[in-house]
C-alpha cells in the first residue's frame, strides 16, 4: 500500500501543469541536442543549470532529467542517418543503424529505436521503483576490486565486437586505453603523454574522439561516393513499420539490453555508454549468426538503445538513494538539488517524498512524450537523406565544429577532431574497428583508478582480486570470454587453411 500511495503522490506532482511544462521542455531540448552531433546532454545541462535557479526544485530536476534521457532518444538519429553519433552512448548505433539506412531501411531503424528506447526506459523505471533498495545494496557491495574486475570483463568482451578479427579488436582496445591515459594523473597530479601541449592537460575529449572517428571519417570516406538508391526511400508509416521477422528478433534483444542497462546504470561511475556497448557485445555472443552484426542487424539497434535508456533511468538509483552520481551528468543534477537545498542520500526519500516520487513519475510522463514526439518525426529525419551530399556534408562538419567547440569553448578541440577524423579514416581503410577503441577510452581511466585504489588497500597484494567472490567470478568470466574468442579464432583459421588446400 505504501508503494501505491507513493506512486499516487508522484503522479499528482508530475501531472501538475508546471511539471508537465518543465518535463516537455526538458525532453524536447534533450531530443534536439541528441540529434545535433557533438553537443550532448552534458553541455546542455551545464548551460541550463543557472536557469533552474528561478524554478521550483522539483520542476528544475524534472527538466534536467528530461534533457538527460531525451538525449538518449535523439542521439541515435544522427548515428543511423549520418554515421555520426549525437551522444557517446549512441556511437554503437552507428554499427548497424547506418548500414540499415544505406539499405533504404532508415525509417525502420528509427522506428525500432523509438520503441526500444521506450521499452528500456519503462523497464528501468519499474526497477527503479520496485528494486531501489536491493540495487542500491548490490552497488554498495562493489568496491575497487569488483569495479576493476567488471571493467576488465567489459574490455575483454569489447574485443569480441569484431567478427573474424579478434586481434584487431584487442589492438583497438589497447589503443583506447593508451588514449585514455593522456592528461593529468588524478592521484599524483603529474601530466602524462601530453607532449608539452597545455590543452591536453585535461585529456582527450570523448566528444571530439567520437565525432572524429565516426563523423569526420565518414565524411572523408564519402567524398565522391554515389548515393545508394535506398537513401531516398519512402517515409510513409508502412515503410517505417518493421517486418514480423524484425519484431521477433528485436523483442528478446530489447529485454536483454534493458537488463544490461539497468544493471550498469545502477553502478556508480559507469553510465549509458558502457551499458550500450556491453549490450551490443552480449547480442553478438548470443546470436546464431554473429556475422550479420555490422551489416544491418536489427538486434544491433534494439539492444543498445534499450540499454542506454534503461541505464539513464537506473542511474538515478545511486544518485538519489545514496548521493553517489551514476555518471558525470547525474553529478550535475546532484549539484542542482544541492543548490535548491535538497541533499540526495538515504534520507531523501523520507524527507523529500514529493521530489523523489514526482521525479520517478515524470520519467513515465516524459518517455510517453518522447514517443509521441519521435515517431511522427521519423519521416522528417529520413528526409534528411534526400539532401545532396554537397550540401549535407559541409553542414555536418559545421555542426561537429560548433558542437565540439561549445563543450569547452576551445578551438584546439576542433583541431583535434580534424586530426582524429584523419586517423579514423586510415583505421577504416585498414579495417580496424573503432567501437572497441571508444570503450577502452571510456573504461581505461576508471579502470586504472580502481586498480590503483585496490592495490593500495591490499598493500600491493594482487591475489586479493581472487579472494573476493564477486571479483573472482567476474575475472573468471573474463578468462572464459578470452579463451572462447581465442578458440573460435583458431577454429576459423583452421577452416580457412583447410579450404585453401
Amino acid at each position: 500500500m505504501d508503494l501505491l500511495a507513493n506512486l499516487a503522490l508522484g503522479l499528482g506532482v508530475a501531472l501538475a501543469p508546471a511539471m508537465l511544462l518543465a518535463c516537455f521542455v526538458g525532453v524536447a531540448v534533450g531530443t534536439l541536442v541528441g540529434v545535433l552531433p557533438g553537443i550532448g546532454a552534458m553541455a546542455t545541462i551545464s548551460m541550463l543549470l543557472p536557469a533552474t535557479y528561478h524554478l521550483e526544485p522539483t520542476a528544475a530536476i524534472v527538466m534536467l532529467a528530461g534533457v538527460y534521457y531525451g538525449a538518449q532518444y535523439g542521439g541515435s538519429t544522427a548515428s543511423i542517418l549520418l554515421n555520426l553519433p549525437g551522444t557517446p552512448s549512441s556511437a554503437v548505433a552507428c554499427l548497424d543503424g547506418y548500414p540499415m539506412a544505406c539499405a533504404g531501411r532508415a525509417g525502420v531503424a528509427l522506428f525500432m529505436t523509438a520503441v526500444a528506447s521506450f521499452v528500456g526506459a519503462m523497464i528501468g523505471v519499474l526497477l527503479l521503483v520496485g528494486f531501489t533498495p536491493a540495487i542500491a545494496a548490490l552497488a554498495m557491495r562493489f568496491g575497487p576490486y569488483e569495479y576493476f574486475a567488471v571493467m576488465l570483463l567489459g574490455l575483454v568482451t569489447a574485443s569480441s565486437l569484431v567478427s573474424g578479427a579478434p586481434l584487431k579488436g584487442m589492438a583497438m582496445v589497447v589503443l583506447g586505453l593508451l588514449l585514455g591515459m593522456v592528461g593529468t594523473d588524478v592521484q599524483t597530479g603529474v601530466r602524462r603523454y601530453d607532449f608539452g601541449v597545455p590543452e591536453l592537460g585535461d585529456g582527450l575529449s570523448l566528444v571530439a574522439l567520437a565525432t572524429g572517428v565516426f563523423g569526420v571519417a565518414e565524411v572523408v570516406a564519402s567524398i565522391g561516393r554515389v548515393r545508394p538508391a535506398g537513401d531516398g526511400g519512402r517515409v510513409a508509416l508502412r515503410s517505417m513499420w518493421p517486418a514480423r521477422a524484425d519484431w521477433r528478433a528485436a523483442w528478446p534483444a530489447m529485454l536483454r539490453g534493458s537488463a544490461v542497462g539497468s544493471f550498469f546504470g545502477a553502478l556508480p561511475g559507469t553510465g549509458a555508454a558502457i551499458a550500450a556497448f556491453m549490450a551490443y557485445a552480449l547480442e553478438k555472443r548470443v546470436a546464431r549468426t554473429p556475422a550479420r552484426f555490422g551489416h544491418g542487424a536489427i538486434e544491433g539497434i534494439a539492444a543498445p538503445e534499450a540499454a542506454n535508456n534503461a541505464a539513464a533511468q537506473t542511474a538515478f538509483v545511486p544518485t538519489l538513494s545514496l548521493g553517489i552520481p551514476g555518471d558525470a551528468i547525474t553529478a550535475l543534477m546532484i549539484g542542482a538539488l544541492i543548490i535548491h537545498g535538497i541533499q540526495p542520500g538515504p534520507l531523501m526519500i523520507a524527507e523529500q517524498p514529493a521530489v523523489f516520487w514526482g521525479l520517478v513519475a515524470s520519467f513515465v510522463v516524459g518517455n510517453l512524450m518522447l514517443v509521441v514526439l519521435n515517431i511522427p518525426l521519423v519521416g522528417i529525419w529520413v528526409a534528411m537523406l534526400r539532401i545532396p551530399y554537397r550540401v549535407l556534408y559541409p553542414a555536418i562538419v559545421a555542426f561537429v565544429c560548433v558542437g565540439v567547440y561549445s563543450v569547452n569553448r576551445n578551438a584546439f578541440d576542433v583541431l583535434m577532431v580534424a586530426a582524429i577524423g584523419a586517423a579514423g579514416h586510415v583505421l577504416a581503410v585498414l579495417r580496424f574497428p573503432v567501437a572497441p577503441m571508444l570503450l577502452g577510452f571510456v573504461l581505461g581511466p576508471l579502470m586504472e583508478e580502481q586498480l590503483r585504489r585496490a592495490l593500495l588497500l591490499a598493500r600491493g597484494d594482487a591475489t586479493v582480486f581472487l579472494q573476493r567472490p564477486i571479483s573472482a567470478v567476474l575475472l573468471a568470466l573474463a578468462a572464459l570470454v578470452l579463451g572462447w574468442t581465442a578458440l573460435a579464432a583458431l577454429r576459423r583459421a583452421g577452416r580457412q587453411a583447410t579450404a585453401a588446400r
